[in-house]
């Protein structure tokens, strides 16, 4: 029995150690003004962010072009998937449309949804929205076109853990 005691008291310091010296998975990801630290949920100078947020599967930035366009830039933090298409703004959030899914952002949350149905809502557990004037007078945002360039591999902090 002596045995059995000091592996489980061996195993149990071992845990108590990698928990205090592992980073928490909790915590909120690097930003500043443009959006999240090396992500695709970021804005590129000279577009600004007009808001952006982190739901515990999404990172989600709106970008606002030096030509007063939005654009949506997310990626899906399980696998690394990124969107990068046109947004509008809609009531006090964004909309932005890719092949039919729609994927609404708010302060309180990102909805993706096809057509009336909702196919998952992710509440917000970070948001940012910088001092920028953007609602009523401002207009809607003129219509774009999606680009077609093909995005980089998924930047290092956005590499999934495989759920």
């Amino acid at each position: 029995m002596p045995t059995t005691r000091l592996l489980l008291v061996a195993t149990a310091t071992c845990l108590v150690s990698l928990a205090l010296w592992l980073p928490s998975a909790s915590a909120a990801p690097a930003t500043d003004d443009q959006g999240y630290v090396d992500s695709t949920a970021r804005c590129t100078s000279p577009a600004t962010a007009v808001l952006f947020g982190s739901t515990a599967g999404s990172r989600v930035a709106i970008c606002k072009t030096s030509g007063g366009q939005f654009e949506y830039r997310g990626v899906r933090l399980s696998d690394g998937a990124r969107l990068v298409v046109a947004a509008s703004q809609a009531g006090d959030g964004f909309v932005a449309d890719n092949i039919g899914i729609t994927y609404t952002v708010t302060a309180k949350s990102l909805v993706i949804s096809q057509g009336g149905n909702v196919i998952r809502e992710e509440p917000m557990v970070d948001f940012h929205r910088p001092d920028a004037p953007v609602g009523p007078g401002h207009g809607p945002a003129p219509a774009t076109t999606t680009p077609t360039t093909p995005l980089p591999p998924p930047l290092p902090a956005e590499v999934g853990g495989g759920r």
